[in-house]
C-alpha cells in the first residue's frame, strides 16, 4: 500500500465519484487552449497526476508513448482498468521529488501536469521545479493548469499565481509561451466561480 501524500487527501476516499464525474469531461474540450503544443509525431509524454487516465489514452490513441504518474492507489487502479493501452506505463510517484521516475533518467517530449501544480504548497513548488525540468528533453513542452476558487471540502490546494509559477519556470530554463485564464469546463465548478491559469513552458535548446 502506497504512503498517504500530501495534496492527495480527499482523492482516495473520493475516488469513485470522482472518475464518474471526469468520464463527462472531454479531453478536446479541457485541453483546446494547450493542444497546440502537442507533438504531432510519435513522442514520449509524461503525465503527472494522470487520475483515471483520461489524458493518457488521448494521447496514447495519437501514437505517443506515456507514462501515466498516480499516486493514489484507487484512482491508478482504475487508470489500469479502464485505459488498457499498451502504449500507457503506470507508476507510482508523487511532486515534488518523483524519485522513481528520475532514477530512470529517461527525458520526455511533452509533460502534462493538469490540476497538480495547486496542491503543493511554496517549499514543495520550489523543490519540485527542478525536478520536473530535468525530466524534459532540449526543445520540450510543460504545460500546467492552476485551479483558483473556492477548495472542495477535504481537499488541500493552494492559490498558486501565474507570476509565481513563472519567476520558477525561468530559473530552471524554462521559456513562457502561454499564459490564458479560462472558465471551467465543469458545469458545477463554473456555478461557484471556479477559473483555471494554462501555463505553457518550452526548455529551449542550448546554442551552439
Amino acid at each position: 500500500m502506497s504512503i498517504d501524500v500530501k495534496g492527495t487527501e480527499g482523492y482516495a476516499e473520493n475516488a469513485k465519484s470522482l472518475i464518474r464525474q471526469w468520464r463527462d469531461v472531454s479531453f478536446a474540450e479541457h485541453h483546446e487552449p494547450i493542444m497546440h503544443l502537442v507533438p504531432t509525431h510519435p513522442a514520449c509524454i509524461l503525465d503527472v497526476g494522470a487520475g483515471m487516465g483520461t489524458d493518457a489514452a488521448a494521447f496514447a490513441a495519437m501514437g505517443h508513448t506515456v507514462v501515466a504518474v498516480e499516486p493514489v492507489d484507487a484512482l491508478r487502479a482504475a487508470g489500469m482498468r479502464l485505459q488498457p493501452s499498451p502504449r500507457i506505463e503506470w507508476l507510482d510517484d508523487s511532486l515534488p521529488d518523483l524519485a522513481t521516475l528520475r532514477s530512470r533518467r529517461k527525458e520526455f517530449d511533452f509533460v502534462m501536469l493538469s490540476a497538480v501544480w495547486m496542491h503543493l504548497n511554496e517549499d514543495e513548488r520550489r523543490w519540485a521545479i527542478p525536478n520536473v525540468s530535468a525530466l524534459l528533453c532540449d526543445g520540450a513542452a510543460l504545460v500546467m493548469s492552476l485551479r483558483h476558487g473556492p477548495v472542495p471540502e477535504g481537499r488541500r490546494m493552494f492559490d498558486v499565481s501565474a507570476e509565481e509559477t513563472i519567476r520558477l519556470a525561468s530559473a530552471y530554463g524554462l521559456r513562457t509561451v502561454l499564459n490564458v485564464r479560462t472558465e471551467s469546463i465543469q458545469h458545477g465548478n463554473r456555478r461557484i466561480g471556479v477559473t483555471w491559469t494554462r501555463l505553457a513552458f518550452v526548455k529551449d535548446r542550448p546554442l551552439g
